[in-house]
């Protein structure tokens, strides 16, 4: 084998390793946000995932793979600290050096807060909620990247989550642990398509040789979410009417967006057990308002769902808002979505 021939092929496997160990390392939150992150990274690299599909968000216990996982990245996306407010922490001691995007706070997503009584009275989406597109951003971590044109002009001199020294107000319902907003944005397909971009931007800023590809699978992936959007709503139309009662306050946004609307909760927040009063007033009112439906989840007992429509007309069928089953990857999020439909409208 000749010096040259070896030369050639030891420049070519630097050139490469170079290449790679370009690509950014990129850490996600939880699994519906790892999809988003995955089909923008299609083809260029792989993000990291911190809570696996069946773990819950509230409760899940940093391990040591996804400390170093952590430390090792040069981007975080993450929902916020309405969802995880124990990750916070994590953030600003491991991932000093990350661009670290909550992508809660970005222009462009309207924030619902939770409803509250058995039954969401007199609740109104369009009445309770906070719109990023006029939040004063001074710091710029979460700049609203809709338009993509510029985004080669963003400063990032501050790469950290500067934006989360304001985070101390929060409120606490009535003991149930979450903040101030409902987190659970990823169920909203229009949401879902406004971070699209920002992730694009984001990993762009970083690894400007591969923008032109995150852009372009950014715009993909976008598409897709609109077929799905004509989808889902096929699926919903024969349900739009009927009464139905969700687990805990999880799904405004996916209701929002598909026209359809809860009658109420079992659970007021996503850590908290509903008491036996609660329970007898949501069953009493599931026979009084001749609720059709009344919606488990895998994370919690089917025992609690199984009390409330014992002795009712009331069907019952388990929806998931994480994807537990769904194997985690750029196709998590479709499936995510179109499920959560099939299974709504299967129980009527």
């Amino acid at each position: 084998m000749s010096n040259k021939f070896l030369s050639t092929t030891s420049a070519f496997l630097l050139s490469t390793s170079m290449l790679v160990a370009d690509v950014p390392k990129v850490t996600v939150d939880i699994a519906p946000v790892h999809s988003l992150v995955s089909k923008v990274m299609n083809g260029v690299g792989k993000p990291d995932l911190i809570i696996p599909a069946g773990a819950s968000p509230h409760e899940y216990q940093l391990k040591p793979s996804n400390a170093k996982s952590l430390q090792n990245a040069d981007i975080v996306f993450w929902i916020g600290e309405d969802l995880t407010p124990w990750l916070e922490k994590g953030l600003s001691s491991l991932a000093q050096d990350a661009s670290i995007t909550s992508l809660l706070e970005v222009n462009g997503v309207e924030l619902l807060s939770f409803r509250e009584g058995v039954l969401f009275e007199a609740h109104d989406h369009g009445d309770d909620h906070d719109d990023h597109d006029d939040h004063d951003h001074d710091k710029k971590k979460h700049d609203d990247h809709d338009d993509h044109d510029d985004h080669d002009d963003h400063d990032h001199d501050k790469k950290k989550h500067d934006d989360h020294d304001d985070h101390d107000d929060h409120d606490d319902h009535e003991g149930h642990a979450h903040g101030k907003h409902d987190p659970h944005a990823w169920l909203s397909p229009q949401i879902a398509k406004v971070w699209l971009n920002v992730i694009a931007a984001k990993l762009s800023e970083v690894d400007p040789d591969n923008a032109a590809k995150y852009f372009s699978n950014a715009k993909s992936a976008r598409d897709n979410v609109d077929s799905l959007v004509s989808e889902v709503n096929s699926i919903l139309d024969p349900m739009r009417d009927k009464k139905f009662v969700v687990f805990h306050d999880a799904y405004q946004y996916f209701e929002r967006d598909f026209g359809i609307s809860a009658s109420g909760a079992i659970s007021l927040g996503d850590a908290s057990d509903p008491s036996p009063a609660r329970l007898a007033e949501i069953r009493k009112r599931v026979v009084d308002e001749a609720v059709e439906c009344v919606l488990a989840e895998p994370q919690f007992n089917q025992g609690t769902v199984n009390a409330v429509v014992d002795g009712t007309k009331a069907n019952t069928t388990v929806i998931d808002p994480l994807g537990v089953k769904l194997e985690a990857g750029p196709s998590l999020y479709e499936n995510l979505i179109r499920n959560l439909a099939t299974n709504l409208a299967k129980c009527f």
